[in-house]
């Protein structure tokens, strides 16, 4: 999720609880005013007296020039950077996301939020909302909410379906039901992650449970939000990972709770691009991988041949990063 910020200048009860409402960030208020916010819910102020304060933890730049763009890159490596244009072209954003930075932008509309998020596929990091209606708070809230960049997937040929022991499987269940097409990208190298489907399924075996993903082994990686990955294993409430669906759009999803239990594992290897890459899962007819067209399949009718879909990488992954060194993984 991009961050949202709102500026309640000047103060509107109102206005602060539908920003905490709205899942926003932090909101922007007058000075002595952090204790009302406090007193309605838990969130990030800034002001003066705030938990971030303008001209300290935050910069505000109106950007007029090209020379402007250099001040504004030079400050996001120290602090968030507020970016104002004053004719709100689109170039200037562009120059500097293409460079990197921390960069918010204020909007007072879904359209000038939904231009800017898009900006150059990537956007910026953030919006400050300077609408005064809530209607308008609301909906950029949400646009944000889903805003992500989307994921370029793979048709990896299936080569081998093989059971295995037991081991510690990874149940993920998210705050968000994820419906037919959809779920997250896990396996055991960082470099190929299958598609792995949500629960969402009716079958005669168990109630379907859409916010769940029967996701792996707790070795498994797994990809979060930030264009990072993480071990299943180290999940936990609170925790946020990237939902992805069969066209390869994504969003965000809150973890509400991770299972861990024992039980019987499969391998399944396929071929992608002229590599093999490999998923470790629970051994059940009710734990299914995507295939190109969206459908799900369950693994335990894989066999040589089938399609599924994969998300590959070159670079290798350093506590989740990428970077670009040689690590082999099998």
């Amino acid at each position: 999720m991009k961050r949202v910020w709102v500026k309640v200048e000047p103060w509107d009860k109102k206005l602060v609880t539908t920003a905490l409402e709205s899942g926003a960030e932090a909101v922007w208020v007058p000075p002595g005013k952090v204790q009302e916010v406090k007193a309605l819910g838990l969130i990030q102020v800034i002001a003066p007296d705030g938990d971030l304060k303008p001209g300290e933890d935050i910069r505000e730049v109106t950007i007029s020039s090209a020379a402007q763009e250099e001040e504004v890159l030079r400050l996001s490596r120290e602090t968030p950077v507020v970016v104002h244009t004053t004719d709100w072209t689109v170039i200037p954003l562009e120059n500097l996301v293409a460079r990197g930075g921390n960069l918010l932008v204020e909007v007072s509309d879904i359209d000038e939020a939904r231009t800017c998020l898009g900006v150059l596929e990537k956007g910026v990091d953030g919006l400050v909302v300077v609408s005064r209606d809530a209607g308008v708070v609301k909906a950029i809230c949400r646009l944000a909410r889903e805003t992500s960049p989307p994921v370029e997937l793979s048709q990896a040929r299936i080569t081998q379906v093989r059971p295995l022991g037991m081991g510690d499987r990874v149940c993920v269940d998210t705050c968000s039901n994820l419906g037919l097409g959809e779920g997250m990208l896990v396996g055991n190298s960082s470099g190929g992650l299958f598609l792995v489907h949500a629960e969402s399924l009716e079958n005669p075996y168990v109630a379907p449970r859409p916010f769940r993903v029967n996701a792996g082994p707790v070795h498994a990686y797994i990809r979060v939000p930030g264009d990072k990955t993480r071990y299943l294993g180290e999940l936990a409430a609170g925790d946020e990972v990237l939902v992805v669906n069969h066209s390869g759009r994504t969003q965000t999803a809150v973890v509400g709770r991770v299972k861990v239990e024992r039980r019987p594992l499969m391998l399944v290897a396929a071929e992608v691009g002229g590599q093999e890459i490999t998923i470790i899962l629970q051994n059940a007819e009710t734990i299914r991988l995507t295939r190109p067209g969206g459908e799900a399949v369950s693994i335990v009718t894989l066999k040589p041949g089938d399609e599924v879909l994969a998300a590959l990488e070159e670079a290798g992954r350093h506590f989740g990063h990428k970077i670009q060194e040689s690590i082999v993984e099998r």
